[in-house]
């Protein structure tokens, strides 16, 4: 350990005063708060992740996070604050914790883990801040269901349109018009044919 203390001129003399009897630098640390905050988020959850500065790998690897974030429009008083369970630098935050359609900011800051006994560390300035809005769920459009309206209509029409075709024949051959059967068929078969197609270019 070490030994620190204040020299100075105290009422008019010099005089030493004792700070700490035994300082030990490991227990008393600070780091530099997280840099290059980014996220990423989607319909079903947000992603935001950091990196630390000037850290050794033996502290990187027992540092403890903790998360803030709020609406864009809101103080940091009323921010939500999240101690991370993980010294993996990232989270993520679930859709159902965000509103739809509102831009939110977050932040992070560190310090060495509660449960280590070898460090200990206050906690870090806070990090830049990172912005970000959760994507809405894609909607069914209109055009889709009429698509597939028609295509649940076009079998039983097909079908109906063939009956009628069928009875339309049967009662031509009955009739004593001069047009005979032999061409009324092929002018309805050629009218089928023209529905069909015009269908089939609508469900495209």
């Amino acid at each position: 350990g070490y030994r620190v203390s204040l020299q100075g001129n105290f009422f008019g003399r010099n005089d030493t005063c004792m700070i700490f009897p035994e300082y030990n630098p490991r227990k008393h640390i600070k780091l530099d708060p997280p840099v290059n905050i980014q996220s990423n988020a989607t319909a079903s959850k947000c992603q935001i992740w950091w990196s630390v500065w000037n850290v050794p790998w033996y502290l990187a690897e027992i540092l403890q996070y903790e998360l803030q974030y709020k609406e864009y429009s809101m103080s940091w008083e009323v921010a939500l604050n999240k101690t991370l369970p993980s010294s993996l630098p990232q989270v993520e935050i679930e859709a159902t914790e965000l509103r739809s359609g509102i831009a939110y900011t977050a932040r992070v800051r560190c310090k060495v883990s509660e449960n280590e006994n070898s460090y200990h560390s206050q906690w870090s300035e806070w990090s830049q801040t990172t912005v970000f809005q959760r994507a809405d769920a894609p909607k069914v459009s209109e055009k889709i269901l009429n698509t597939k309206t028609l295509q649940y209509l076009f079998i039983p029409l097909s079908f109906g349109t063939l009956l009628y075709l069928f009875w339309s024949c049967k009662l031509s051959s009955r009739s004593r018009q001069k047009v005979s059967p032999a061409s009324t068929l092929p002018h309805q078969l050629l009218s089928l044919s023209h529905c069909i197609v015009c269908t089939m270019g609508i469900l495209r």
